[in-house]
């Protein structure tokens, strides 16, 4: 934790609000300045006191609060602080985040900031898998609101799944993410991940074997170094980087529209495996066997993102980087590629199943520009993700 950082850390009203003790513990010893703001929920879960004697500062719980009103303010309050925290962020807090309300201090400060604000959802598996809570997730995520966590795992109300608060040690090195000083502090940078799933019919999909464990350590990277990220990200078999904003997306022409709403950026790397072809006829039912032979299925090319980006002639990014997953003939085919979709930079890798990259913990790529081409040594997916980094921030410099 950066020495002398302020930290707003609003408690929601969940049980995961005892583990706020021990992250402003942390905090302290870290130091960080803590302002504690405690929701009346909270107040249910952990007292004004312990908050306090732990924050060595004075917990703020009513916006009508004259006395408060007078010294500092609402508006001055949410943003003196170099972060806002929100642990635990409760289906009512995202809810209220995502719909601008502001019923409370809590919603107040959260509307009026003009800092970045960091949510640690907690709920039920049953409230955090309901589709008005992934609503406001997605739009509380497009707004450039940063998420770590949930968890899964056993509850206090005897389910299991997602929707436990993140360990500390999650949220502290997430807010390490979002405060992180380095080569690419100020820069936006976007990075897509992972496979995409084009549907046949409502239960069946065409896939590939993207684990998207490569462009997720890529946004882990990038963020360590400074850079605000954008992760747009297929279903992956990986959970999302900490400390960088995640856009969950499903289709081809979903990540088309996720890029285009996140740009623009100074950087753009474009490490999903996005796929090449849709089926134009799925079906909105599921396709049955019916003895008449197998069904007909008529594909259609989806958007190349690469050379979409690439190609642009205004807002386009300084640095775009693809990828090229090969098979055979590995640099002749990915310098073709980036000649084609016009990208400045191509990672090329060879994925042939003996290789055992494609869903693997390991990568030897072959970074191609137009100098020319440099082959890296075999190495763990981070560590081409931290070298790839440093390019870029040289790069971006």
């Amino acid at each position: 934790m950066p020495a002398g950082r302020h930290i707003l850390l609003i408690i929601g009203g969940g049980i995961a609000a005892f583990k706020t003790l021990d992250l402003i513990r942390r905090l302290r010893e870290g130091g960080a300045q803590v302002t504690p703001v405690l929701t009346r929920a909270g107040e249910e879960f952990v007292t004004p006191l312990s908050v306090a004697a732990l924050a060595a500062a004075k917990v703020y719980r009513d916006l009508f609060d004259l006395t408060d009103e007078a010294e500092m303010g609402h508006i001055e309050l949410s943003r003196a602080a170099d972060l806002i925290v929100v642990a635990p962020a409760t289906a009512d807090l995202m809810a209220k985040m995502a719909g601008g309300l502001a019923g409370d201090l809590a919603s107040t400060l959260l509307l009026a900031t003009d800092k970045r604000v960091l949510i640690a959802p907690s709920m039920n598996v049953r409230m955090w898998e309901h589709p008005a809570t992934q609503r406001n997730l997605d739009t509380l995520q497009r707004d450039g609101n940063l998420t770590v966590g949930p968890n899964e795992g056993d509850m206090a109300c005897g389910e299991y799944g997602p929707g436990r608060m993140a360990e500390v040690p999650q949220i502290i090195a997430a807010i390490d993410a979002a405060l992180a000083d380095g080569p690419l502090k100020g820069k936006h940078i976007l990075v897509t991940s992972g496979p995409t799933h084009e549907p046949i019919d409502p239960v069946r999909y065409i896939a590939n074997r993207s684990s998207g464990a490569q462009g997720t350590a890529i946004a882990a990277a990038l963020a360590a170094l400074g850079a605000d990220v954008t992760f747009v990200t297929g279903p992956a078999d990986v959970p999302p980087p900490q400390g960088v904003r995640v856009v969950r997306v499903q289709t081809a022409q979903d990540m088309m529209a996720a890029v285009e709403t996140a740009k623009p950026a100074e950087a753009a790397v474009f490490a999903a495996a996005v796929a090449d072809w849709r089926v134009a006829n799925a079906g909105a039912q599921k396709i049955k066997k019916d003895g008449k032979g197998l069904p007909k299925l008529d594909f259609a090319e989806n958007p190349d993102i690469l050379a979409t980006v690439s190609q642009k002639t205004d807002g386009r990014p300084k640095l775009v980087v693809g990828f090229a997953a090969e098979t055979d003939d590995v640099i002749a085919h990915a310098t073709a590629k980036r000649a084609r979709k016009g990208c400045d930079w191509i990672v090329a890798n060879d994925v042939s199943p003996g290789t055992g990259i494609m869903g693997g913990a390991e990568n030897a790529v072959t970074l191609i520009t137009a100098e020319g081409s440099e082959t890296w040594d075999r190495m763990s997916k981070s560590a081409v993700a931290a070298q790839l980094a440093a390019r870029i921030a040289k790069a971006l410099a």
